[in-house]
């Protein structure tokens, strides 16, 4: 009897310091999927992923020639494929000829460069998927079509650099969240980073963004708190390393974007519980 007592204080106290450990809550984004342990941006680093139980997955798309929309980060498809074809300049037929494993990642050689509407298929109850615009406004109109082919709308964000782009994508699709990315400038005598503009506060304000997602460098606690106090919350991209990942929680970023995104849960939410994995498709 003892003995379970004992035990069932232990749990309080690990269920208490996963609570209270770190101020509030934040989303761990598994950047273009678990892209650790799998090809970036195919349908198996997108299932491990969820199997990681990340609360979140980012992607980037690309339109094909025949406006199609493909997940993939460049503009040609050399970088996973070793194949270098532009992507607007190609079907989405020859596209899917290519292997997005084999290159890098021989162990999952056959993996395809997916459709946007397959990665949005896997996302699973209560998960979300950040969808990052590589493109232009040209891929709105089929953007919309793609995310309104599912019953999935709710647990979809628009991220991309481009703030016109976005911005449109938030006047066509009012109901998701739009984050705008912004990167570090450098000095360009030094080449040493700059602070953040504290304009970018306004910017996004003014354009009806619903988040601002900066790099990871440079952040600081009375950005988060301006941005907040503005009606805006901070995301941050892209932290593998666990002791800045805490910093970067206790100054109350609302996410973090990992490469490896079962490294960060493991370090932050100590009773975190891996998902089931026969739950997903394989």
């Amino acid at each position: 009897m003892n003995t379970l007592i004992v035990y069932f204080f232990g749990f309080l106290y690990l269920l208490y310091f996963a609570c209270s450990a770190f101020p509030g809550s934040v989303e761990i984004i598994a950047h273009r999927g678990a892209s650790h342990v799998a090809p970036e941006n195919t349908i198996a680093a997108f299932i491990q992923a969820w199997k990681d139980n990340s609360d979140a997955a980012e992607c980037d798309v690309f339109l094909t020639k025949d406006k199609r929309i493909v997940v993939i980060h460049d503009i040609s498809t050399k970088h996973v494929t070793g194949i270098d074809l532009r992507v607007s300049d190609v079907n989405s037929d020859v596209i899917r000829t290519l292997d997005a494993g084999k290159l890098k990642h021989p162990d999952f050689t056959g993996e395809k460069i997916p459709f946007l509407e397959e990665v949005i298929e896997t996302v699973p109850p209560g998960k979300r998927l950040f969808i990052e615009i590589k493109c232009g406004q040209e891929i709105l109109p089929f953007l919309k079509e793609d995310i309104e082919k599912n019953n999935k709308k709710p647990q979809l964000t628009i991220i991309g650099f481009d703030l016109t782009t976005i911005t449109a994508a938030k006047k066509m699709m009012p109901e998701i969240p739009a984050y705008w990315l912004v990167g570090r400038k450098k000095d360009p005598v030094t080449e040493k980073l700059l602070p953040y503009d504290p304009n970018i506060i306004q910017i996004a304000k003014d354009a009806g963004i619903d988040a601002i997602n900066a790099h990871s460098l440079g952040m600081t606690p009375q950005l988060v708190e301006k941005a907040n106090a503005a009606g805006l919350k901070i995301y941050v991209y892209t932290v593998d390393d666990v002791n800045e990942a805490k910093y970067l929680m206790n100054i109350g970023v609302s996410g973090i974007t990992t490469n490896k995104p079962a490294l960060l849960l493991s370090a932050i939410r100590p009773v975190n519980v891996s998902a089931d994995v026969n739950s997903f498709k394989n």
